[in-house]
């Protein structure tokens, strides 16, 4: 696991709260805060993993 993936599912999950809070007090703005800052964890994550099939191939070379 490298920092990408980390990094990435915490911003993801940061990003879900945040959603679920604007949500519950009613605030469009931070619901959109939320679901980007989840969109931009996934991202994060999804290159900490593309980076981590890389190393692994490298690995068995």
């Amino acid at each position: 696991m490298n920092t990408d993936q980390v990094k990435g599912a915490l911003k993801e999950a940061a990003g879900k709260v945040q959603s679920a809070a604007g949500d519950l007090i009613d605030s469009p703005e931070q619901e959109a805060k939320g679901l980007a800052k989840q969109a931009e964890g996934k991202t994060q994550k999804n290159v900490g993993d593309a980076k981590e099939v890389l190393k692994d191939g490298i690995d068995k070379i």
